[in-house]
């Protein structure tokens, strides 16, 4: 393929490779030049023209395929409209020739198409160039079109097309020639040539005025003409075309109307000639005037859905702002179309005709119009559809109804009313909250009009008035409660009049359905619809006017109340019972007298009745299965098996005439239905009747109708929809496009009034049920297939004959119908097998399943063929043996080798290829050679495309199902399907969509490899990407589709192949298209691009958005403006309502912003901004000046480029659920950058940072929070409470201690008032108390009284806490104020607990610095008196919350301990979604509580009086229940201490259960908070006793305190657990000390030694799990080990351990250090015994731990363990507890050893250098506090001699300053025996030192210390010497000072420390003098020379003092040592 890549054919390389491959690589280098011409440089383009011509031409005649034909003729124009254009008559000159030829061969077809694209190519790129020869050309191709076979036929009208677009108005003369020739075609029977020609057309209209003017009537007819019998590929050319003739016609484009004068069309004349389509098909309109009124003949459906599109296509070319002025107009005539009687000769037609105008007005309103917009046309349906109720009510009122034409009238005005309010509905829940001005302005009246409706003589009407109101409740959820009140007051009112019992009951039940999607709900007391329902059945018997409705009724409310789920369910099961029990005959005996009895009217009540019984069944079994218990469903049996006795009654219905068919069909629906969601085991008894009836129904035995089920499709595979043609359902017209293909389009309310309270199939905008007919079928087959896993095998057999016998006996039409049934119901029934895993029977089951399946393989409906193959491939699943599969495809293989009929060759290779699909390439591996070599012969047949189609399907089946076994077989099949590509007439689209698919499944099989360099995957590699670029180039939508997902899959395997550059500019285009163009691309086309471009986005975000900018300012045809693709999409997400589409274009839009956010800031931020702010400037309404500026527009430019000014915003504003996602994408941003760079937060430092923008984004959380649309406000509220988060922390470098937020004060406030005012949903209450809590707590605002801003918010707020709400104002369900209300209670704990660990009552974590300690905050106590005055009722409130938890946590069995009547603040139905909210807010609940009763709570009793005041009425109950009462006894007041215990067990329970088992989800704050509460409570002395009386509630907190450890890692976590064992184990020591005192105070006779107690008794043995201390040791163990590894040797000995470094991170060193400090309290807890059995652990810990951290740090800092292992040693070695008789030799030994360890060098060498000062301090501790006798012995003195000697000799200046302040300590001790030794044998090694330093002075100060250190030692040995050695004491001291002097010279030139050295001895000599005279005087006496250079010194120091009298003395050194130890120990 590489040498295909040159500017020049290379001709050798051609002729070298095979003839099957030339045109591969011809299609190769045509691809390479097409790139490469471009960009290439001209002169390098005209040297080789002339040869490049020659070849190009030359290439004309070697008749090319179509995508190498369109390629060249691309080519050669491009060619020369870069290079010379010398030539260029000549070639079309050449091309005319070969267009003249009068060969008309198939072998010649391919020239002569070729030199038909040249001319078009030609003439589109150099147009007016080329100007004088157009008429020739013209002529020419004209003249071959008369002649041309199809394929010729639309290769030309394309080419003329070009031609037209090429020479504009320059073609004038030509215009009426094309016109005439081409026009003739629109009727032609080929599709593709329908499609050309309209194409044609379209271009022609452009310049051709006399097409929307004289001829404007013709081309309409021809139009509808064109639109008979047509596909949708031609409904939607031809619509566009309609659309636009109309559109141009009543407004012209301005350059041709200035050329000509032009009479302009009238809206009513355009608008009349699309209604002539609409209603009467193409039969033409110049009739008389008397056939018009006779209604005869139906209108062709598919003319009418495609006039529906051109509508479509006419409003949209005209625009938005078009159809808001001209709205109303519009809204008449589309309502007026379906009311006319001739839409509406049947009730199918009337559907479809009501499904069309549905469509018109949901693609016009719904898309082009802004909400603004919008709201103004929901007023202008309002009106229509009170107008039109106006007329009805004057017909209905008008006493002699002898008015024929009124009583139509009302017949017609149904229809208006449903596509009215269908709309309104649609339009209010796409609105959302936007549209509550619709609801508040009492002009409107919408809610009074559409209730009006609701008595409307028609169902349907009616109907379509409920589903209204459900949509605006839906999309209000404030109006749902009053709503449903207003219509159950209305139906109690109005109970006598049919209407009103049946439009108001459909109305509740529509708001009950409704209720699911609100997740406010109602409130549970609306459950009484029950009430109103029993008394319409009640009432049903009492007057026959009433009956049928009031039973309909009754029945229809109790089914929609099922919907509201179990919670409100359980509490009416027992009489939902009861009443379904009473419906039925209890006895065969009763049945059988019933029979006997009654009239029509009687039975077709009783028929009703049951069917809803049945129905309110089915609602239940469907929305409550938790209550499904056997016991339950034993209950409804017994009805139902009642129900399947008297399935068919034919006996009643003979007797009382054919009107009860439809009653009694709809009790059989019912009973199906519910027996379909019912286990089969439950009714098994019962098979045989049923399967009976079944099989009856579905083989139309009873039925005389060809009914046919809809279920087929969507039984058969998704992907077999290229051969149903079901990927309709997937355009953006499907709504309409059922219409011309099955029955599935015809589905409206009336059918099943029960459908407006189900749920609504995804999808779909309206519940459409089918008709009754197919509806009963569908059940029965749905049915059919959960029975017959379940049936016995002879069962089985009996009915697969039976469905042969059945298919036999019918013929014709019936026989089609029957068997689409049956195979229906055979494809459910394999189904069902598969799921059950259960198999199909015996040998002669399979036989007769087999003979049936396969006589429909040859079957010649397609539908029947796939359905036939998919059972084929089920019933190989099912049987799974392999004998049996060999026979199917053997049996397959043979048909295919003889037959020569398409039907049985389609239908056999679909069979190979579902055979595969199904049992997959493991068990169909054998005969993957044969199949594969079938189909691709068959593949190969271009006679029939339709083999092609059905044999390449089968083969992508196969090569998706095999997997790497097809490795093999795909080098021949890639050839196969690149010469398909390149030779198969595009017009053949389902043959080119299947080989996409065999392209995509052959790069999935050769996968990962493709990434590959060999030669073979090379070339697979370049086959694949020849195959996408034919397929992307083709025209059709489909096979675009498939080709991208090709790319997409080539991308995921060998992205450095897929050449971007090219593709994501494809992919805009497309998407481009759907945003700018009218010709919005096909929906699954859109998919296909948005799918890839999500892929691309998530690895190369970058280069995708590179590229889409690139190809716009490169002009590749795509139009991205500034904002780039992500503008695009943003835009899209406004347009598009594909819900895959929309989460795609999401996720897309994520990644980029993932990646690309952080770098380029502001852009995102704009773009955010552009979208939210958008509603500010909401007027899509725009000047009138710019209007008729607009309207002389030239028309070009408004096609396509919709003008310059108009195109830089988009035609909308973004609609509400685009701003929730920008507010969502604001959110990340912030997330994204505070993960990327701390400095996003630091304005000095900011250059592109986040907070250069915050005035921005707190504009946008502002406009966001404040909005109409309630989702918006949460996503702002979310949003403003990121922003306070991040940013309270920023200062503002202006202004030193001010932060940057404080200047946002205002917007804060007054974004968060709203959300507190009385009618804002709780959810958003709740969430807005979260932004004030972080508002408050974030210390932005210092200032008292701007914070009561926000403070009082939260006053008022807990006012309503505190007074309840009455049940009066409730709109939603109690959980929703339950959410509210712990909303509340959480912020003010969350306030509360800021302010008390501010006035610092707890212990500071690190993180609690960060927050508060960087802001200047007020004094906390300020702050305190905003809590202080609601602290007494909140600690009530607080409480009684925390209770509440507490019991809702309780595991399920204890549910009987639950108090009868709820909480405090929940009630007890809704108590499942109440414990979420509990669960999310008892945490910082629970902090407060501890931190007050730590302050004050311990010592406040609650009287009940008091709380019962602070609690609102309706808590009063619970109160009861809170304090332990009984209701109804007298209050028993407790004692303060028996509340306290209450309250500790509550605190703690709480505590301990969540700490069990926090779920992975919970978030961190709740686990931190709990600590938290559990450190502070430990606090007070109060509960510290309650836990050390109860040792076993310590060991229990202590081993759940472990557990969490095991689980949760955060450091943060495990310091705060270290400060709760803490707590716990202080606690424990001070209770032991108490103990201890007092037993010492009993003086009297000693009983009991005091010391004595503790844990470990007299024995020393600790029990694991009741002894505190060795619960406390495990965890503490735990955490050590967790930190430093090697301590543990099963750790360290363990292959997994890495050496793990020994440096400890911070925190780490901060939590080994508490854990340190733990451990050497516990042996205090012990008794002498105890402490035996656990000191060897500590000490060897605490030693390990300080020969572990103890390193040399170039600081000389102590690290915390350090210091804690050394605080440890002392607590340890100065115990009281231990020095008893009998532990004392033990005792002593453990202290030897330990400082044994002490000294003892480090065996480890690589270690880094220990810390030498760390380990002496911890041997001076020793010597310290133990006693002589255990440390006095000669080893071990002579070891730690040996350190201290090291560490005197140490280079290392700061260790011997250490040594000596150690020495000095030893020295001084008060027992000499134990300090002789070290004197004798180190204050020599001393003096030596110090002597020489005379030699070596000092150089820094470090040195200096060290000196100054070691003299303080010797001075200190003197003072302790006695008086008769001080002379030799002195006579070492003083020479050594003296040394250290200087003369009068050196001193000048000395270094600093050097003469501070001098000062310093100067002074010690003047300081000894005088305090040994004496002895002084002898010393110097001794040694004159001394004595000379000591007075020398003291003259010169004098002197000098003198000099400098000016400057202070300096500073005596010697005062205090300059650097002192972090925590001292003595």
């Amino acid at each position: 393929m590489e040498l295909a890549h040159s500017l020049l054919l290379n001709e050798e390389a051609l002729a070298q490779i095979t003839e099957a491959k030339r045109p591969v690589f011809i299609f190769e280098w045509l691809r390479f030049l097409d790139k490469v011409l471009v960009a290439a440089n001209k002169t390098d383009v005209k040297e080789k023209q002339k040869k490049l011509v020659e070849q190009l031409t030359g290439l004309i005649s070697s008749s090319p395929g179509p995508p190498t034909r369109k390629l060249l003729a691309k080519n050669l124009a491009a060619l020369y409209s870069i290079g010379d254009t010398f030539t260029v008559f000549q070639t079309l000159d050449k091309c005319n020739d070969i267009i003249k030829s009068k060969d008309d061969t198939a072998a010649y077809l391919p020239t002569k198409l070729a030199a038909v694209a040249c001319v078009g190519a030609f003439y589109e790129k150099m147009g007016r160039m080329l100007g004088s020869s157009f008429p020739e050309t013209v002529n020419n191709l004209l003249k071959s079109l008369k002649s041309a076979e199809s394929q010729g036929r639309s290769e030309i009208l394309m080419s003329l097309q070009k031609v037209l677009n090429g020479l504009g108005g320059a073609a004038a003369s030509c215009h009426r020639d094309i016109y005439k020739n081409a026009r003739s075609l629109l009727t032609d029977r080929s599709m593709a040539v329908r499609c050309a020609v309209a194409k044609c057309l379209l271009e022609l209209q452009n310049e051709a005025v006399f097409m929307w003017t004289a001829e404007l009537e013709n081309v309409a007819t021809l139009c509808f003409k064109a639109l008979e019998n047509s596909n949708y590929g031609v409904r939607v050319a031809v619509s566009k075309l309609l659309g636009t003739v109309m559109a141009t016609a009543l407004i012209p484009k301005q350059a041709t109307v200035m050329r000509q004068n032009v009479k302009r069309a009238t809206l009513e004349e355009v608008l009349e000639l699309m209604a002539t389509g609409f209603l009467r098909g193409g039969s033409g309109f110049l009739k008389s005037g008397g056939e018009m009124l006779k209604v005869g003949g139906s209108v062709n459906r598919e003319v009418r859905v495609g006039v529906t599109q051109a509508y479509v296509v006419f409003v949209t070319t005209l625009g938005g702002q078009w159809l808001e002025r001209n709205f109303a107009t519009f809204l008449s005539h589309v309502l007026d179309l379906v009311s006319h009687p001739r839409a509406t000769q049947t009730h199918v037609e009337a559907v479809y005709s009501r499904r069309c105008v549905s469509f018109i007005l949901r693609a016009t309103v719904g898309s082009l119009l802004g909400e603004k917009a919008q709201i103004a046309a929901a007023k202008e349906i309002c009106q229509a559809i009170g107008k039109q109720m106006k007329a009805v009510e004057a017909v209905v009122n008008d006493a002699n109804s002898e008015n024929k034409s009124g009583a139509a009238d009302v017949a017609a005005s149904q229809h208006v009313m449903v596509c009215a309010l269908q709309e309104l509905g649609s339009l209010v829940q796409s609105l959302n909250a936007t549209a509550s001005p619709l609801i508040q302005e009492p002009s409107i009246g919408l809610l009074e009009t559409v209730t009006s409706v609701l008595l409307h003589p028609s169902m349907a009407a009616r109907l379509a008035a409920a589903w209204c109101l459900r949509c605006v409740a839906v999309a209000l959820p404030f109006q749902l409660t009053p709503f449903l009140d207003r219509c159950a007051e209305r139906l109690n009112n109005l109970k006598t009049s049919p209407e009103a019992v049946s439009g108001y009951s459909f109305a509740m039940a529509a708001l009950l359905g409704g209720v699911h999607q609100c997740p406010l709900g109602i409130p549970h007391a609306k459950g009484k619809v029950r009430h109103i329902a029993e008394d319409l059945l009640r009432t049903a018997a009492q007057n026959s006017r009433l009956s049928l409705q009031r039973t309909q009724a009754g029945w229809l409310l109790l089914g929609a109340l099922m919907t509201l789920g179990p919670s409100v369910v359980r509490y009416h099961l027992p009489k939902m019972l009861l009443l379904w029990r009473n419906v039925f005959p209890r006895s065969l005996k009763e049945l059988e007298a019933e029979k006997a009895r009654g009239d029509s009217f009687t039975w077709q009540v009783t028929l009703e009745g049951r069917a809803g019984a049945l129905c309110a069944m089915r609602s239940f079994v469907a929305h409550c299965p938790e209550l499904l218990t056997e016991d339950v469903i034993r209950k409804l049996m017994t009805p139902i098996e009642c129900a399947m006795t008297m399935m068919s009654i034919p006996s009643v219905i003979k007797a009382h005439g054919a009107h009860l068919k439809a009653s009694a069909a709809m009790v059989r629906l019912r009973l199906y239905d519910i027996l379909a969601l019912l286990p089969p085991k439950t009714y098994e008894g019962s098979f045989n009747a049923l399967l009976r009836e079944l099989v009856a129904e579905f083989t139309l035995t009873d039925n005389s109708a060809n009914t046919t089920t809809s279920l087929l499709r969507s039984l058969c595979h998704y992907d077999d929809s290229v051969l149903l043609g079901s990927w309709l359902q997937e355009t953006d017209h499907k709504s309409i496009e059922d219409q011309p293909n099955s029955a599935s389009g015809s589905g409206a309310l009336e059918h099943d009034p029960s459908s407006i309270y189900l749920r609504i199939p995804a999808g779909e905008a309206v519940p459409g049920p089918l008709p009754l007919g197919v509806s009963v079928i569908d059940a029965s087959v749905a049915l059919f297939g959960v029975v017959f896993p379940h049936v016995s095998y002879k069962h089985r057999l009996q009915m697969l004959d039976h469905f042969a016998e059945c298919v036999k006996q019918a013929k014709g039409v019936r026989q089609q119908a029957v068997q689409l049934n049956i195979f229906t119901a055979v494809l459910s029934a394999l189904k069902g097998l598969a799921e059950n895993k259960s198999t199909l029977g015996p040998e002669e089951v399979r036989k007769s399943a087999l003979t049936l399946v396969m006589g429909a393989l040859d079957n010649p409906n397609p539908i029947l063929r796939c359905a036939a193959g998919e059972a084929l491939g089920r019933m190989a699943q099912v049987v799974g043996e392999a004998s049996f599969i060999a026979r199917m495809a053997q049996y397959s293989f043979d048909k295919l080798k003889s037959a020569r009929d398409v039907v049985s060759r389609t239908g056999h290779s679909l069979a190979l290829g579902c055979l595969h699909r199904y049992v997959g390439g493991i068990g169909s591996g054998q005969h993957l050679k044969t199949s594969v070599s079938i189909l691709l012969a068959l593949a190969q047949d271009g006679t029939s495309p339709e083999v092609q189609t059905w044999s390449l399907h089968s083969l992508a089946l196969i090569v998706d199902s095999s997997g790497p076994m097809y490795r093999g077989y795909v080098e021949p099949t890639l050839s196969l399907v690149l010469t398909l590509l390149l030779t198969v007439p595009p017009s053949h689209t389902e043959v080119h969509q299947c080989l996409g698919r065999c392209l995509g499944a052959i790069i999935t099989t050769v996968g990962p490899e493709l990434q590959g360099n060999g030669a073979t995957i090379s070339t697979i590699r370049s086959s694949c990407l020849v195959g996408c670029a034919i397929t992307q180039d083709h025209s059709d939508s489909l096979v675009q589709a498939a080709a991208i997902s090709c790319l997409q899959q080539l991308h995921m395997f060998a992205p450095r192949h897929v050449n971007l550059s090219s593709l994501v500019p494809s992919l805009c285009l497309f998407l481009e298209n759907s945003v700018v163009h009218l010709c919005s691309s096909h929906l699954l086309l859109r998919r296909a691009a948005v799918a890839c471009l999500r892929q691309l986005a998530q690895r190369e975000a970058s280069e995708v958005c590179e590229y889409a900018m690139n190809a716009h300012s490169r002009h590749q045809g795509v139009n991205i403006t500034e904002t780039g693709l992500e503008g695009v999409l943003f835009g899209m997400l406004d347009r598009e309502t594909d819900r895959k589409l929309c989460s795609d274009i999401h996720d897309t839009l994520g990644h980029m912003l993932s990646s690309l956010a952080v770098e380029n800031l502001s852009h995102w931020l704009m773009l955010c901004k552009d979208v939210l702010l958008s509603s500010v400037d909401f007027n899509c309404g725009g000047k009138d000046e710019e209007m008729e500026k607009k309207d002389e527009m030239d028309d070009d430019t408004m096609f396509t480029t919709l003008g310059e000014e108009d195109k830089s915003k988009p035609s909308v504003a973004p609609r509400w659920a685009t701003r929730v996602f920008a507010a969502d994408c604001l959110c990340r941003v912030i997330m994204l950058c505070e993960n990327a760079n701390k400095a996003h937060f630091d304005l000095a430092l900011a250059h592109d940072f986040l907070v250069l923008h915050l005035s921005d984004l707190i504009r946008m959380a502002f406009m966001a929070a404040t909005d109409h649309s309630n989702q918006l406000r949460m996503a702002g509220l979310q949003a403003l409470e990121d922003i306070i988060k991040k940013f309270a922390a920023v200062p503002e470098p202006e202004f030193p201690g001010h932060v940057i937020l404080e200047q946002y004060q205002a917007n804060v406030g007054a974004a968060l008032r709203p959300a507190f005012s009385q009618d804002t949903p709780s959810d958003i209450t709740a969430k807005a108390c979260q932004v004030c809590s972080a508002w408050i707590g974030s210390g932005v605002v210092s200032d008292l009284n701007d914070l009561r801003r926000v403070h009082n918010l939260l006053v008022s707020s807990l006012d309503k806490v505190q007074a309840g709400k009455g049940s009066s104002s409730q709109l939603y369900r109690e959980s929703a104020t339950t959410m509210e209300k712990l909303a509340v209670l959480k912020a003010w704990a969350e306030f509360g607990n800021i302010l008390q660990c501010n006035s610092s009552l707890t212990p500071h974590t690190e993180e609690d610095e960060d927050d508060f300690g960087t802001v200047d905050e007020l004094p906390p106590d300020s702050l305190i008196t905003l809590v202080q005055p609601e602290l007494p009722a909140l600690s009530r409130l607080w409480l009684a919350a925390l209770k509440d938890y507490a019991l809702l946590t309780l595991p399920a069995e204890f549910a009987t301990q639950l108090p009868p009547d709820g909480g405090a603040f929940y009630t007890p139905e809704t108590i499942d979604t109440a414990r979420l909210h509990y669960r999310n807010s008892w945490a910082p609940i629970l902090h407060a509580v501890a931190l007050w009763l730590n302050s004050t709570g311990f010592n406040v009793s609650e009287s009940t009086e008091e709380t019962a005041a602070a609690l609102p009425n309706s808590q009063k109950r619970a109160t009861s229940i809170m304090l332990n009462q009984t209701p109804g006894t007298p209050p028993t007041t407790k004692s303060l201490p028996e509340i306290n215990k209450d309250r500790m067990h509550l605190i703690l329970g709480v505590s301990i259960q969540f700490l069990c088992s926090p779920r992975p989800e919970e978030p961190v704050e709740h686990v931190t908070s709990c600590l938290q509460a559990l450190h502070t409570l430990l606090d007070s002395p109060c509960a510290r006793i309650h836990i050390a009386e109860d040792q076993l509630l310590g060991v229990e907190l202590l081993s759940v305190l472990h557990r969490l450890l095991l689980t949760w890692d955060p450091p943060s976590v495990q310091l705060l657990v270290t400060g709760v064992v803490q707590q716990i184990v202080r606690a424990a020591q001070d209770y032991l000390q108490e103990r201890r005192n007092t037993l010492n105070e009993d003086d009297n006779e000693e009983k009991e030694n005091p010391l004595a107690l503790g844990e470990g008794g007299e024995s020393g043995g600790l029990v694991p799990g009741k002894s505190l201390v060795f619960a406390a040791m495990e965890l503490l163990m735990f955490i050590l080990v967790r930190h430093m590894p090697h301590l543990s040797s099963k750790v360290s000995d363990s292959p997994s351990h890495v050496a793990a470094k020994s440096h400890l991170s911070e925190e780490s060193a901060r939590l080994v250090a508490a854990t340190v400090n733990i451990l050497s309290d516990l042996p205090s807890l012990c008794s002498p015994a105890g402490c035996m059995t656990i000191l060897p652990t500590i000490l060897f810990l605490i030693t390990r731990v300080l020969k572990e951290t103890a390193v040399k740090s170039a600081d000389n800092q102590v690290p915390p363990p350090v210091t804690a292992a050394l605080q440890g040693i002392k607590t340890i070695v100065t115990l009281p507890t231990v020095k008893t008789d009998e532990t004392q030799k033990q005792w002593t030994g453990l202290i030897r050893s330990t400082l044994v360890l002490c000294w003892h060098k480090s065996f480890k060498a690589s270690k880094p250098l220990l810390d030498e000062v760390s380990i002496l301090t911890a041997i001076a501790l020793f010597l310290w506090s133990a006693s002589t006798e255990i440390i006095g012995v000669q080893s071990l003195q002579n070891g730690c001699m040996n350190r201290f000697r090291s560490a005197l000799n140490s280079s290392d200046p700061w260790v011997q300053a250490k040594c000596y302040q150690l020495l000095l300590s030893v020295f001084q001790h008060t027992n000499r025996a134990l300090s002789t030794p070290y004197i004798h044998s180190l204050a020599p090694i001393m003096v030596e030192k110090l002597k020489a330093v005379e030699r070596s002075r000092p150089n820094n100060n470090l040195e200096l210390l060290a000196v100054q250190e070691g003299i303080k030692v010797l001075e200190t040995l003197v003072a302790l010497g006695e008086e008769q050695n001080r002379v030799q004491l002195l006579a070492l001291l003083v020479p050594t000072l003296i040394s250290y002097l200087l003369n009068e010279n050196a001193f000048a030139s000395a270094s600093t420390a050097s003469k501070d050295l001098h000062e310093f001895a100067l002074q010690n000599l003047m300081h000894i003098g005088p305090l040994y005279p004496h002895a002084f005087k002898t010393v110097m006496g001794a040694a004159p020379e001394l004595k000379t250079r000591l007075e020398t010194a003291v003259r010169a120091s004098q002197a000098s003092k003198a000099k400098a009298a000016a400057r202070q003395p300096p500073p005596t050194v010697h005062s205090t040592p300059t650097i002192k130890l972090k925590t001292s120990f003595f």
